[in-house]
């Protein structure tokens, strides 16, 4: 049976620090629940995988395999994907002028969701500037920007 003093030890040692991974996926994590419940909310019926085809910079004019690698899935488990967006007249594929290529195009049904998604993120943003100040919020904005170009995901 443990000590009363092992006790007072576990209390007082600090939980593990998070890293730059947990630190970057929980506020993903707030924005995506976001998006999704705003989608909702303006009568959209995405799941979360097809949401994920909408996120920056958007599925228009892109492969189905650029689409599969920016969500992480194979490029079979994408055109299933689009498929079903395709039926619900979310976005259209087209032969891509380049041979053995198709390409995506959204539709006005599409625009409205990135619409919805860009209104709710504004929205987000809004608030965390107001929680962190706007200063600090444009700092983090700046240097999360900054990461992205230094890794190649942004030009």
């Amino acid at each position: 049976m443990p000590s009363g003093r092992s006790k007072e030890r576990e209390k007082e040692e600090p939980g593990p620090t998070p890293l730059i991974g947990a630190l970057l996926r929980l506020p993903h994590e707030v924005v995506m629940a976001r998006m999704h419940a705003a989608l909702e909310g303006a009568g959209f019926d995405l799941s979360q995988t097809e949401l994920g085809v909408f996120l920056f910079p958007g599925p228009d004019g892109r492969r189905p395999s650029d689409l599969a690698r920016q969500s992480a899935m194979s490029r079979q488990a994408m055109n299933y994907v689009l498929s079903g967006l395709e039926e619900r007249r979310y976005l259209q594929r087209h032969d891509a002028e380049a041979p053995n290529g198709r390409v995506v195009r959204v539709s006005e049904r599409g625009r409205r969701v990135i619409r919805v998604i860009r209104a709710e993120v504004e929205e987000i943003e809004r608030q965390w500037a107001m929680q962190l100040g706007a200063q600090r919020f444009g700092e983090l904005r700046a240097t999360l920007q900054d990461l992205a170009t230094g890794l190649g995901k942004l030009g």
